[in-house]
C-alpha cells in the first residue's frame, strides 16, 4: 500500500480556484474585464435560483443542470452554452469560431449582450423542457 505524501491534497489541484471570483482574480486583463462583462449579462437573465460554481475548472451557472459556462484561454475566451443554443443561433454566430456547444471570441471583445442573452434564454428553455 502506498503511503500518503505529507502536505499533498487529494482530489482537485490544491491551486484550483474554488469560486468564480477566485477564478476571475487569476485571469489577466483584458480577458478578465471581458469575462466580467459576460458574467454580468448572464446574471441579468439567469433565473434567480441559478447558482455559480466552478465545474471542470471553469465558471459555470447551473439551473436545472448546466446552464452556461465561460473561460479565458491564452488567445481567446469561450462561452459554453451547449449544443442546441449554438445550433439554434448559428447564423448570428458566423463571425465567431464555434464547435458543438462552444463559442470562441477575442480576449478583448465580449460577445454582444443581446447575443449572450439569446443564448442563455435558449439554454434556459432547453433546461426547463427536460
Amino acid at each position: 500500500m502506498r503511503k500518503a505524501t505529507p502536505g499533498r491534497k487529494s482530489g482537485p489541484k490544491a491551486g484550483a480556484p474554488k469560486t468564480v471570483d477566485e477564478y476571475l482574480a487569476r485571469v489577466s486583463e483584458p480577458a478578465r474585464g471581458t469575462l466580467e462583462k459576460v458574467r454580468a449579462v448572464i446574471r441579468s437573465v439567469a433565473p434567480a435560483e441559478s447558482v455559480e460554481v466552478i465545474s471542470y475548472g471553469i465558471p459555470m451557472f447551473k439551473y436545472k443542470g448546466m446552464l452556461v459556462g465561460f473561460a479565458a484561454f491564452s488567445k481567446h475566451c469561450s462561452l459554453f452554452p451547449g449544443k442546441l443554443p449554438v445550433e439554434t443561433l448559428k447564423d448570428e454566430l458566423k463571425p465567431y469560431r464555434t464547435s458543438k456547444g462552444t463559442i470562441q471570441f477575442p480576449v478583448d471583445k465580449p460577445l454582444s449582450a443581446a447575443l449572450i442573452k439569446k443564448l442563455v434564454k435558449a439554454r434556459i428553455a432547453e433546461n426547463e423542457g427536460r
